[in-house]
């Protein structure tokens, strides 16, 4: 079902109203992310900046403006959607990192709370106190103090992350309390599971970060070729510009440049 462009910005500023709202909280969400204060200034001058380029390499003109507005936007909302998906990662490669110390404070002889607790002291050791996980700790060991169950608090921590892998092992936590089975081993085993999954995925990560960086060469390559010819050679490509037939071509490598990118990135993020 089509979504009316209206719609759509109904929701995206629903969505950032409730951000907003648990960041205050001190409660933050990670399936989006939205620029906020000095961050939000840069990436709006960067889009600005994007903007002004595409005017000028593509038309030679400001009011290019008014047609390629829609770039600087989805400028914008890309680098936003990744900045959500690598705080995503990093809590991911957190926990991953949390609970392999929670396995082994569990075979310190810790209680399973006592084992989270604890754990937070590596985590800040290893990410320093802004690490997205050590706060979340911080966010658990006031939930014990006040009597919040520990399966809940990871139960709640899934669902907020919106990571699967954190998700399943709050559940697997929630279904072993519940049923009374032996926790550290069970622990134990999904720390390990979860633990390789984890690490998998950050391997994937690092294998393909080669070809991230060759389609981030690709898509500079055609605008630096441009400027080299059009220094070597004054006036080369005066026939593209202010005039109509020129416009129409222009639109069009604009269209499959773009195109182009948006395939690239998308592979690029599938793979990852």
């Amino acid at each position: 079902m089509t979504i009316s462009l209206r719609q759509q910005v109904l929701q995206y500023r629903i969505h950032r109203k409730e951000f907003l709202i648990c960041e205050k909280r001190g409660v933050p969400v990670y399936e989006r992310y939205f620029f906020l204060g000095k961050e939000k200034l840069l990436y709006l001058g960067g889009s600005v900046g994007i903007t002004l380029f595409f005017s000028w390499f593509f038309y030679r003109s400001i009011f290019g403006m008014l047609v390629l507005w829609p770039v600087g936007i989805y400028w914008f909302m890309l680098l936003q959607l990744k900045k959500g998906n690598k705080r995503k990662q990093k809590l991911e490669a957190e926990f991953k990192d949390c609970i392999l110390s929670v396995a082994a404070n569990l075979r310190a002889g810790y209680s399973i709370e006592n084992a989270f607790i604890e754990s937070a002291a590596d985590i800040n050791s290893l990410y320093g106190e802004g690490g997205l996980m050590g706060k979340e700790l911080y966010r658990i060991k006031k939930g014990l103090y006040n009597n919040i169950p520990l399966e809940k608090l990871l139960q709640e921590l899934g669902n907020r992350s919106k990571c699967n892998d954190i998700r399943e092992f709050g559940e697997v936590f929630a279904i072993a309390r519940l049923n009374g089975g032996r926790l550290p081993e069970i622990i134990q085993s999904t720390t390990e599971l979860i633990g390789e999954k984890i690490a998998l995925k950050q391997e994937i990560e690092v294998a393909i970060s080669g070809r991230l960086l060759e389609m981030k060469i690709m898509a500079v390559i055609p605008f630096l070729l441009v400027g080299y010819i059009e220094i070597g050679n004054r006036g080369f490509f005066d026939v593209l510009y202010h005039n109509m037939r020129g416009r129409i071509i222009m639109t069009g490598c604009l269209l499959v440049y773009l195109a182009a990118y948006h395939l690239a990135d998308k592979l690029c993020s599938k793979t990852g």
